[in-house]
């Protein structure tokens, strides 16, 4: 969907295709509502909470609206004795899973199986013998600590290559000509949204709402937020 149909959609929803009055909306405006809409849809639809509460992968429907944001990341890792970490990648929101080639002597290696597990159980984790990182079982844990990834091997084995699969940040809508929010700059350039139409349809009544409670237009405000779920 282009953006100047984003832009008369969001107007004609708010009644302000014509508006010369105060409350008239700029088109930075827009593409801030919209950006944050696009966020705080991902986030719900990620976590579950939605009429369905069909959350990461929970449907058919969730797997395909959602594919869009999956991609794969070659982790640079650096060994820590008893663990192996690698940085998160800039636009990261949400963990899928890492695959690991891991290596133990001169000439032994295979695939391990990774399990996200708490920071804060870290200790108890190393010490068990049934959750512990083992090459012979071909598994292991990994934690999130300071926009990092940890592979741990407790010094059992080495890891070779970790490829991270995890949900991005959506990409932000830009206007030619309109200041962006994030930075005051000027877009020179057209960003279109990367969803499919339908979904910009539930994007665009999240934004509505927005919109609608900064101006505290309620009759405005309580649509946007009924239909931007109850169609999903």
């Amino acid at each position: 969907m282009l953006n100047s149909t984003i832009t008369i959609k969001m107007k004609e929803r708010l009644n302000k295709l014509d508006s010369q009055d105060y409350d008239n909306i700029n088109c930075w405006q827009i593409v801030e509502s919209f950006n944050k809409a696009q966020v705080e849809w991902v986030r719900r639809q990620l976590h579950g909470i939605n009429l369905t509460k069909e959350g990461d992968e929970g449907s058919t429907r969730r797997k395909d609206d959602l594919q869009v944001l999956l991609e794969t990341f070659n982790l640079a890792t650096t060994d820590k004795e008893y663990y192996y970490t690698g940085q998160l990648p800039q636009e990261y929101l949400q963990w899928k899973r890492v695959d690991v080639m891991t290596k133990k002597g001169c000439c032994e290696k295979r695939p391990m199986m990774v399990y996200l597990a708490e920071e804060g159980n870290l200790r108890e984790l190393l010490r068990d013998k049934g959750k512990q990182p083992s090459f012979e079982w071909a598994e292991t844990f990994a934690t999130l600590k300071g926009g990092n990834v940890n592979i741990y091997t407790n010094g059992d084995f080495d890891v070779e290559s970790a490829q991270l699969i995890y949900y991005r940040q959506p990409i932000k809508i830009q206007i030619t000509g309109c200041s962006d929010p994030y930075t005051g700059v000027i877009s020179t350039t057209e960003v279109e949204c990367e969803f499919k139409d339908d979904i910009i349809e539930l994007i665009i009544d999240e934004a509505i709402s927005i919109l609608a409670g900064d101006m505290e237009s309620i009759n405005q405000f309580s649509r946007g937020t009924e239909t931007a779920e109850r169609n999903n």
